[in-house]
């Protein structure tokens, strides 16, 4: 008669084996700063483990720790119970410990099968069996239920597609333990289920899942366990049915979700931007106003038309019907240059694509619309140069050593603040924030949050884009939901539930 097998552990794993990786006062010390001060943490078999924590936490120091990029500065790692050096990322990849990074690091020109077999190439002879690859590509896609072409070029695929093909590289690798790093960042809703379903059978099948998040809201609904980090200590770890929101955002910023969310509530000026049945490519016949003092948001699944319509308001797509009007008056606006020159500014969806000379410093790029200003002659001005940048770094908290370090070295939510910062310095009448919080912490949310506060203050208006819906939903003044590029509902300030947004964006 066969065994019944044992029942898991609750968060996974069986109740007599042990963890399959603890960590016992792991640390990590750059000179005299700590990143990672002394901590303690065992990881249970075939579990989902969030980490939460602001950016400059520690996360990301831990990442590196569990990959071998970067080597302890002390304490001890256990896999299976015998201590393991992961002096480098082969060891660790021998080992089963895998990880796919918020920002893809795979080859953009070549195909999505040779991404996926980068290193285990077929051959025959000497020669790739591309045929065979891509068929056998295609089934692992089609088996883990991402529906992306195998034969195509990845650099032809968006960034959220990106990122599917990156997970699935790493999950075929042998790998019993694979952390994800912001991986819904630039995912749609429907490729966002289908990682999940995936994360739901690698644990299934086993795999030991770390996840980490700003979405408070994903780590309820995949995770077993949760911990946090804060100013690179570990400050408690928690069963997910025994904690909440509320207490998740305490441990890691000491502030109450009302004061992430606060909203001031400024007197409406005049209106600056008018559209009146205007349509473009990906949008039709969309009519909103705009006025001083004013969040209008736009909420809508991905590629419901939201961005594709304000890109159109700032010049970079033509409009093929409608009008739009700047302060009362009729604009044909052709390019950016116009739109800036009106008194617009656009702070792009994909800041690290479309919002950042990544490999200039932070005092460039705060200085990029401006440089016209500091001119003199033909000769910059170093003095005021290094006075604007400065002022931004020290106004917006950007957590940097200097304004000479390249923008690539700064984490997500103080490249965001860079973004920011070069409109703010540029000065504008209307600021158009395109998911201007993905990827970055609850804490820098609200740092943001309350610059958009203050913009209004001086009599700005906003065009606040967002497929997070408890953002729209509690800053927005007027809130217009997309859907498959037209718009299907306007409503003011909480006068309709969460609910039934979302059922105007989906169309139920």
């Amino acid at each position: 008669m066969v065994a019944e097998p044992e029942a898991p552990a609750a968060g996974g794993g069986r109740a007599d084996e042990g963890p399959i990786l603890e960590l016992r006062e792991l640390k990590k010390n750059y000179g005299p700063v700590q990143a990672l001060k002394p901590a303690t943490l065992a990881f249970r078999r075939a579990e989902i483990h969030a980490m939460v924590g602001e950016n400059g936490a520690g996360k990301s120091t831990l990442i590196k720790l569990l990959t071998g990029v970067i080597r302890r500065s002390g304490g001890e790692i256990f896999w299976n119970g015998k201590t393991v050096g992961l002096d480098n990322p082969q060891e660790a990849i021998d080992l089963g410990i895998n990880a796919v990074h918020q920002e893809v690091v795979l080859c953009r020109h070549l195909t999505v099968a040779a991404n996926i077999f980068l290193g285990e190439e077929q051959t025959w002879h000497g020669l790739l069996k591309k045929r065979e690859m891509t068929h056998a590509a295609q089934r692992i896609l089609d088996d883990m239920g991402f529906h992306l072409p195998a034969g195509a070029l990845l650099e032809t695929l968006t960034i959220g597609q990106q990122q599917l093909v990156a997970t699935a590289r790493a999950s075929l690798r042998g790998t019993k333990f694979l952390i994800f790093d912001e991986p819904t960042a630039y995912l749609t809703r429907q490729e966002a289920a289908q990682l999940f379903a995936l994360i739901r059978r690698l644990k299934e099948s086993g795999v030991t899942i770390i996840y980490i998040s700003h979405r408070l809201e994903e780590v309820f609904e995949l995770a077993d366990r949760v911990s946090v980090l804060r100013d690179g200590t570990m400050v408690g770890t928690r069963d997910i049915h025994e904690t909440n929101e509320t207490e998740l955002v305490t441990l890691m910023i000491n502030r109450t979700i009302e004061q992430i969310y606060h909203k001031e509530h400024v007197a409406f000026g005049e209106t600056l931007l008018e559209t009146r049945h205007l349509s473009g490519k990906g949008f039709n016949d969309v009519s909103i106003a705009v006025r001083r003092g004013e969040i209008v948001g736009l909420y809508g699944l991905i590629g419901a038309g939201r961005s594709e319509f304000a890109l159109s308001v700032f010049g970079r797509n033509r409009r093929a019907s409608g009008e739009i009007f700047w302060k009362g008056e009729p604009v044909d606006i052709h390019n950016e240059r116009q739109a800036i020159a009106l008194g617009i500014a656009l702070a792009p969806e994909s800041r690290r694509d479309q919002g950042l000379n990544l490999n200039l410093p932070i005092g460039f790029n705060l200085n990029l619309p401006i440089y016209d200003r500091l001119t003199r002659g033909i000769t910059i001005s170093r003095r005021e140069e290094a006075e604007r940048a400065d002022r931004q770094i020290q106004d917006l908290a950007i957590k940097t050593p200097s304004r000479r370090s390249v923008a690539s070295s700064m984490s997500g939510g103080n490249q965001q603040k860079i973004v920011i910062g070069k409109w703010l310095n540029h000065g504008a009448d209307l600021f158009i924030f395109d998911e201007p919080t993905v990827g970055v912490d609850v804490g820098t949310k609200a740092e943001i949050y309350r610059l958009l506060g203050e913009l209004l203050k001086k009599g700005a208006g906003i065009i606040l884009i967002s497929s997070y819906l408890p953002e729209v939903y509690e800053l927005a003044d007027t809130l217009h939901v997309f859907r498959a590029g037209r718009l299907v509902g306007s409503n003011p300030f909480r006068t309709v539930s969460h609910e039934d947004v979302l059922a105007e964006a989906i169309g139920v």
